[in-house]
């Protein structure tokens, strides 16, 4: 395991306290619905006839169980265990749960632990659920997702070329992360929380000409979205911990959709 993974299994447990992570996933969300408004137009049909989701880095399921109303099941990857733990936790308390809407996750959100770097990783679910040779073809999927990710995984094309595989024909992407807009990205994260940060944000225009390279038409990659977020003045001023909002100084940074298409 990485030093990366090692730090989000170590920090899953108090993840969900931090009101940043809660306010980018609800908007990652509303970028996808806004992309893909089928989603919320057959919303009660999703069960049935929605679309399959391969989600990578999910973390603890922030934006797992958002999106899993809309849409007929969701493989949540993780590299951290940590983390698929956490969203196992989720899952285990909404099975306690009275309600369709709660058996329904149970039904449809899969966790799964893996760095996964080939589409067809015997973590994935079989293509035939019947079939559990570790032989048999995995699933392809209707829509690939990630959130915040991009800017911790070192080898872009690499990734795009496992989503290429992951995904049914006519199958798409859609991945969100904050932009390399410059020097002052790098402020997204403070200096303390830098491990397995391999970028500053995502730079749109080299991005969609490797998501092209990997095959993927009607590519568009764009800003959708900002979001103010507190920053450190100066490097490591919050290494012993973020001061209670006195003399917290803010900056705005936009998101990118990546968006495209397997044909």
């Amino acid at each position: 395991m990485s030093a990366g993974n090692e730090r989000f299994s170590a920090e899953a447990a108090a993840w969900d306290s931090n009101p940043d992570v809660h306010r980018a996933s609800e908007s990652a969300l509303q970028a996808i619905l806004q992309h893909r408004p089928d989603l919320v137009e057959d919303k009660d049909n999703a069960s049935t006839n929605g679309l399959d989701v391969l989600e990578i880095g999910c973390g603890t399921g922030l934006l797992t169980l958002r999106l899993a109303p809309y849409v007929r099941s969701i493989v949540a990857v993780d590299a951290a265990q940590g983390m698929i733990d956490a969203l196992k936790q989720k899952l285990a308390k909404a099975g306690e749960e009275d309600g369709n809407e709660s058996n329904r996750l149970q039904d449809s959100v899969k966790p799964v632990c893996v760095l996964l770097e080939d589409p067809e990783d015997p973590a994935l679910p079989p293509s035939d659920p019947s079939d559990t040779s570790p032989a048999c073809p995995r699933r392809r999927f209707d829509l690939a997702i990630s959130h915040l990710v991009l800017h911790h995984i070192p080898d872009h094309p690499a990734l795009l070329k496992t989503l290429f595989g992951c995904l049914k024909s006519g199958g798409q992407l859609a991945l969100t992360d904050f932009e390399n807009f410059g020097p002052q990205a790098r402020r997204f994260h403070a200096e303390r929380r830098m491990d397995g940060v391999e970028f500053h944000g995502i730079e749109a225009a080299l991005f969609a000409e490797q998501m092209r390279a990997a095959g993927f038409v009607d590519v568009l990659v764009k800003p959708e979205w900002e979001m103010e977020k507190a920053v450190e003045r100066f490097p490591g001023e919050w290494n012993t911990g973020k001061p209670k909002d006195v003399g917290l100084e803010t900056m705005q940074f936009p998101f990118l959709l990546c968006r495209g298409t397997k044909p």
